[in-house]
Order: C-alpha cells, then structure tokens, then sequence
C-alpha cells in the first residue's frame, strides 16, 4: 500500500479527534487479526472435531480450574446457560488481549505478532492438556495463532502510514479502511462457517440415535398410580419430559457418539478378566425399566437441578457379579466404582450402594426413547438415593474398580464430598415467590423427595406459626419424588410460607442453611406473598 502524507497540527480540537480515531483504527486492527485467528482455528477444528477449537478447549480449561464455590455460583446464577456466559466471556477477553496487541502492534509490529502465537499456543496447550485429547487438538489453535499474526503483521504497516500529523490522502487512508473491514468481515464469516460445520459433525450420530427401536425390558416399571400427579396447576409434572430434564455438567461439547463404534471397558481389582460391551452387547441383556428422580448437588433449597424420568437399563449389579466383583461387605477389595465418560470426566461411587440391591443400571433409554445426547447418549449411569455427581456419568466409557484410598475423582479433586446420598429436601412449587393472591383458600403445592428412603409427610406453616401436614399424593416408589398440597385459609397481609418434608427414616429436613458443598445444600424452602 503506498500512502502520500504530510506533517499537520495534532494538538487543535480536530488533531485530537484524528487520534481518538487512530486508536480506534489501531485496536480495530487487533480484533480484525484476533477475528481471523478464531475463524481459521474454528474452520481446521471442523476437520477433526469440536473439542479442538480454541474457545471450547479454553473453556474447559477454566472450568477444570474452577473452585466449587465459583462452579456453584455460575450454575445457580446462569443455570443451563453457564455454558454459553463462559463461552462469551472467552471471546470478550480475547478480544480485548487481540485489541490491545493492535494499539502496540503500530511500533512494535513483531512483538504484537509474537503475542498473537502466544496466545495461540495457551490455545493448544490447553486443547492438549485435556484427559481426552488427541494428538490433532492442538493443530487449530496453531493454525488460527498463525494466521492471526501474519494478518496482524501484515496490517500494521497501514497503521504508521495513516496516524495523524502524515497527512495521509483520504483515498489511502479510505482504502486502508476497506482493508481492514472487508478482512474483519471475511473472519466473521469464517468463524460462522466454521461454528455451522462444527455443528453438523455430530449428523451421523444422530441418524444412528433414530434408527435405534430399544427392546422391551425384562422387567417393567409399575404403572404410575393414578393419584401421583394431583393436576394442581404449577406444579411439576411426576414424570419430567426429557426437554424439560435439568442438565448440570462441564461438557462444553456435548459428545455424539455412533452406537456402533461405542465400547464399554470393565476392568479393575476384583475383575476376573477385563471384559469390553458393545452397544448392542448391552441391548441383548435383560433389561430393567424403572422411574427414578436424579438431583444434582448443585441444587440449591427449593431449586429447579431435580426431575424424574422413567429410565431402561442393564442392572449395574447383575453386571459386576458376572465378573467376579463382590461388595466390600462380602470380602469384595474394591470400595469405589470409577465411571469415565467421553470427555476425560470421571465420578466415583461407592461399590457396597451400586449392590445393595437398588436400581442402578446402565440407562439406554429415557422416556421411552434412546437416551438424548444432553443426557448421555448412548450409555450413562443412573443409582437411585445419589446425587449425580458421584453416580450420573453420562457419555459412559469405562467402568473401574479400585478404592477410595487409591484414586480420587474429578470432583472430589475439587473439594466435594466422596460419598454423596441425596438429602431430604422439598419444595414449594405454587405459589410463585411475590406472588399476589386473593382471601380465601389458597392451594400451596410443590414436590418432596428423599430418593430410596422415601417421603414420609410434608408439613407447611405460615409465618413461623405451626406446622400443618399436607396431603401427599400417591406413592409410585421411594426411588420417585411426590406431590403435595395444603389448602391454606389465606388472610389479608404478607405472609412467608415454610415447607419441610420427612423421610421414611425419620429424620426431618432442618432448618440450617448450609450451601451445596461439599455434599449437598440443607434448610427449608420458603417463600413470600402477598394477599390483598
């Protein structure tokens, strides 16, 4: 580019104004080189797979380093979005580091090249580093940091060239505008296409997931008692719609796997012989359908991370005996059962619960169809009384036996608890907090659970007054959630309604408020209203 330029007066109101707008231009040029790297990166990761792009590889670097109490923040503050905020936070922070290395890159024209590989390489450390990663991982993150400093280094030149006081002809410096626009414009574009191709990697997978008609289960779930759903409006259904199903994990990638290259490793202390399943190796077994409430730790007192679905699987413990694995009860030696999954994730559970004689199994099926790939597709765990933290791997892989003392879980790495049944807990479903509601009889309803113990009772009372049993629909197993309702003779006024449930085993949810980790959050849910 050849610019013709002259000195002229900078320190006038215009002058000024010239270079308000030269540092523009300067970190414009910056986002337009940090816009292109992303764009390569993102079109070479559609060559191999999603997990390998810059932004989700970071991602799941962050969230590896995340401390609980952070982790929790996020899913409590952003629920099922958590995912996506990260995701943004990502590119504002490398867009801010890509307009930075623009203001410098005027002067110092190598090193801003240099700091665009630099953070190409975080990019392919961290795509590197994952537990899952493949030796290709790295190659986007190096070919967008490449092409990011070349366009870097090939713009700056411009930026000399037309600062104020040059006097650059404006045919140049408008020629150098349409430069920089139409090379950001191109990286847009690229970055979209390469989101769209990351997109239809998984079509295949999806294709198989359709095509698969799961067998009839050996064992069939009761029918649901007629009374377990009281149709009270505002309610949640008994059995959760698979949409509608809560999602709490790290996977910023959710895996699509083809049934029929999927395998199931079994092996570890107490196995006779290491065994590998396949998918259809798993179908052909006697399957059991059950409906079982899953809740995650993270749940807050009186939060959405809980439902209940009607799930078809291969009985855990059935497949451990075959084996050889004993429980530690009987002389097994292993105490922890280590699920990985897809991803590199990796939960614990206590050998002695998956064998006790509960439901655990290895789902298939939810709902009545192959599981959704949000949910797992096409293998996860589910064990009744757990929270799904040490219990719900989803994307299954591997399955081994070891002990407790001998390997610690990714999330017990990160200070949560290594044994984690699922806490008594109920919640007030309708009326909504704030609301504003009428004199007379007002129907307060909501879900308890207290999975494989058992809900007892549920009790209600208004403004710290005494406690008034509700009514509790049908019980379909202890392994479910119930419905309640307690008609409540409203008066005029604001008035804070209080509900604590009780299980099988007696015990009654207290009244300290405790937070989620390490095991689980305590205390009762409450909310207020207002009759007028």
């Amino acid at each position: 580019m050849r610019y013709v330029t002259q000195r002229r007066n900078t320190d006038s109101p215009a002058g000024r104004g010239a270079r308000l707008a030269h540092g523009l231009l300067r970190a414009s040029v910056g986002l337009v080189a940090g816009a292109v790297a992303l764009a390569v990166a993102e079109l070479v990761s559609a060559a191999f797979r999603a997990e390998a792009s810059p932004v989700n590889a970071v991602g799941a670097a962050v969230i590896d380093r995340t401390p609980a109490p952070v982790k929790d923040f996020a899913v409590r503050t952003f629920g099922s979005q958590d995912k996506l905020v990260l995701q943004l936070g990502i590119v504002v922070v490398l867009a801010a580091l890509a307009m930075a290395l623009g203001w410098w890159a005027r002067r110092r024209r190598t090193a801003a090249s240099l700091g665009v590989l630099a953070l190409g390489a975080v990019g392919a450390l961290a795509a590197g580093e994952r537990p899952a990663a493949q030796a290709t991982d790295v190659l986007p993150s190096l070919a967008g940091a490449v092409a990011g400093a070349l366009t870097l280094w090939w713009l700056a030149p411009g930026l000399g060239r037309t600062a104020p006081g040059l006097g650059a002809e404006r045919a140049d410096r408008r020629r150098f505008l349409w430069i920089v626009g139409g090379t950001g414009a191109a990286a847009v574009g690229g970055f979209w296409a390469g989101r769209r191709l990351l997109g239809l990697g998984g079509a295949e997978a999806a294709r198989a997931r359709e095509a698969i008609r799961l067998p009839a289960p050996a064992s069939r779930a009761a029918p649901v008692p007629r009374g377990a759903d009281l149709g009270v409006e505002g309610v949640s259904r008994f059995l959760t719609r698979s949409r509608d199903f809560y999602r709490v994990d790290t996977a910023l990638v959710v895996p699509r796997i083809e049934p029929d290259g999927w395998r199931l490793r079994l092996h570890g202390t107490g196995v006779r012989e290491p065994v590998t399943l396949t998918y259809q190796d798993l179908l052909r077994r006697d399957l059991i359908e059950r409906d079982i409430t899953l809740t995650c730790v993270s749940n807050q007192v009186g939060g959405p991370y809980v439902g209940n679905a009607r799930w078809l699987g291969v009985p855990l413990a059935d497949l451990l005996r075959q084996v050889g694995v004993r429980p530690p009860s009987r002389g097994g030696e292993a105490d922890q059962l280590v699920a990985r999954s897809e991803d590199g994730m990796t939960l614990g559970t206590p050998v002695e619960t998956v064998m006790d004689g509960r439901d655990a199994m290895l789902a298939v099926g939810m709902n009545g169809r192959p599981l959704p790939f949000t949910h797992g597709f096409p293998v996860r765990m589910v064990v009744p009384g757990l929270y799904g933290y040490v219990s719900a791997c989803k994307w299954l892989r591997e399955l081994e036996l070891t002990t407790f003392d001998a390997y610690d879980v990714y999330w017990v790495r990160r200070g949560w608890g290594r044994r984690a049944p699922v806490k008594t807990q109920s919640r007030i479903d309708t009326p909504k907090p704030l609301a504003e509601l009428s004199p007379g009889t007002v129907r307060v309803a909501g879900v308890a659970w207290a999975q494989h113990r058992g809900v007892e009772r549920v009790e209600v009372r208004v403004d710290g007054g005494r406690w008034h049993r509700a009514d509790l629909a049908e019980e379909d197993s202890v392994d479910t959630w119930r419905q309640w309702v307690w008609e409540w003779p409203a008066t005029r006024g604001s008035h804070r309604l209080e509900v604590r449930a009780t299980d099988r085993s007696g015990d009654t949810q207290t009244a300290r408020r405790v937070g989620t980790v390490p095991d689980g959050a305590t205390g009762r849910h409450s909310v207020v209203v207002d009759v007028t």
